[in-house]
């Protein structure tokens, strides 16, 4: 039995419009990241839970789409952003001006890693809801991993608004295709 999970991508913050990484930075939702949240709520229906990263973005996007249904929602730390080291809170402009030529941070966390703790979360989430329709608000990096264990090539990951769903479904212990 299939499980669908809607996975978005939390609403907007000052740093997202600032075009800053964020990782595991904590910055809230501005106010057009919660009128997001709030188009997000009007666009999901029948849902049987919501789980949240535990970043202040996507926790406080889901607490705005789960007062508008009724819907509890449950933080996964599992389901954060991918650490990015010494890169958090810099423009693509500053990084490429401190750190000349890289292509990579040099702490924080692999995509790799990341994509391995969000994937296990996802399936355990899929596991708790058979045949369910679950929210899961995350960020645009887990996104892309959810993109990868269905199979598609990583250079083809999507790349979300801030609000935006990407639809996956999960059959027995793999993420079977994703829309």
């Amino acid at each position: 039995m299939a499980t669908t999970l809607l996975i978005a991508r939390h609403g907007e913050t000052d740093w997202n419009r600032a075009r800053r990484w964020q990782g595991h930075a904590d910055p809230p939702l501005n106010d057009f990241g919660r009128e997001q949240a709030r188009a997000l709520a009007a666009t999901v229906t029948e849902i049987d839970a919501i789980y949240a990263s535990d970043l202040a973005r996507a926790r406080q996007t889901a607490e705005i789409v789960g007062a508008e249904h009724g819907v509890p929602v449950r933080v996964e730390p599992r389901l954060r952003e991918v650490d990015v080291g010494e890169w958090s809170g810099l423009t693509n402009d500053e990084i490429a001006e401190r750190f000349p030529g890289a292509t990579q941070w040099t702490d924080g966390e692999t995509r790799e890693a990341m994509g391995e703790r969000v994937v296990a979360a996802l399936l355990e989430i899929a596991a708790a809801h058979p045949g369910g329709r679950v929210l899961v608000v995350t960020h645009g990096g887990p996104i892309g991993a959810a993109w990868v264990a269905a199979g598609r090539a990583f250079e083809e990951r999507p790349r979300p608004a801030n609000g935006q769903v990407q639809k996956i479904r999960v059959e027995g212990n793999r993420v079977a295709g994703i829309d």
